[in-house]
């Protein structure tokens, strides 16, 4: 039984050895968002999915488990002009944003994967993980772009109303995918990740309308413009609502998504553990010091 035992627990040792080694990619795909400006968090538009890029670095600690670090760059967008229900359209808003990424997260193989050993050279993945993201909300207004963010369009920074939301804040990243083994050293992949928010105003769009007047006297004349835009759309004059009217919806968080592909380099013959070296004497059976 104690050799039982002990056997089992040399297998795993070893397993875990030759499997631990660093590696380093690339991710190249598309972003999309789902917020206040994808139909009132509805579905995702297409259309409006953008070029994502990133660079990652992680280390892998036997067949299944991987943790890995990485900065993702992604261009995220909306408009009301793609919803079906016009009274949404009428409502006029847009934005776009450049999101800059860091994080990191755990990474688990289902099936276990092996870059050293043709046995195992496909697995499907899960991954879960924490990020900080930072990005700044702007809009096409007059044929220039404006950001949104400083001129507090849902009366930010008024008496009795909140401050100026962050442009950095936390987000979930979760998603599955998979990979190759291309040779020994060389993995392709394909990912497809969430990325949950702590923010409602990636979109600039969270919360209720400031009467415009009010908006206008406090914030200025930017601000109240772009703060209810339904006036462009109609041809008339700015609309006036009363403060406290629904701009945006207040209970959920903001999302959005990365996916691609990855190429990724495996460390197997730099002499760290797990190199190719070290598991040629294993196999052979030869001695070591």
């Amino acid at each position: 039984m104690k050799k039982s035992i002990i056997f089992v627990i040399i297998s795993l040792f070893s397993v875990t050895t030759f499997a631990q080694h660093f590696y380093a990619g690339l991710l190249a795909g598309g972003s999309n968002y789902l917020g206040d400006l994808s139909e009132n968090s509805s579905r995702i538009i297409i259309g409006e999915t953008k070029l994502a890029g990133g660079l990652f670095a992680g280390y892998q600690f036997n067949d299944f488990a991987e943790l890995k670090l990485g900065v993702n760059y992604a261009r995220l967008s909306g408009s009301d002009a793609n919803a079906k229900d016009e009274l949404i359209q009428a409502r006029n808003l847009s934005f776009f944003t450049n999101v800059f990424e860091f994080s990191l997260r755990g990474e688990w193989n289902i099936m276990g994967f092996q870059p050293y050993n043709y046995s195992r050279p496909f697995s499907p993945f899960i991954f879960g993980g924490i990020a900080g993201f930072k990005f700044d909300p702007q809009t096409e207004y007059l044929g220039q772009k404006v950001s949104l963010q400083p001129l507090g369009t849902e009366g930010q920074g008024m008496p009795d109303r909140s401050a100026k939301y962050k442009l950095f804040d936390l987000a979930f990243p979760f998603g599955l995918g998979a990979k190759y083994l291309l040779s020994e050293n060389w993995t392709l992949g394909i990912e497809f990740g969430a990325r949950y928010t702590l923010s409602d105003y990636v979109d600039d769009v969270g919360g209720t309308y400031v009467n415009y007047e009010d908006l206008f006297a406090t914030n200025g004349e930017l601000a109240a413009a772009l703060g209810n835009r339904e006036g462009e759309y109609s041809g008339k004059p700015p609309v006036l609502v009363p403060t406290g009217t629904q701009r945006g919806d207040q209970k959920s968080h903001d999302l959005y998504f990365i996916a691609g592909l990855t190429i990724t380099y495996n460390f197997i013959d730099s002499g760290m553990l797990g190199s190719r070296k070290r598991i040629k004497r294993r196999k052979t059976g030869c001695p070591t010091d």
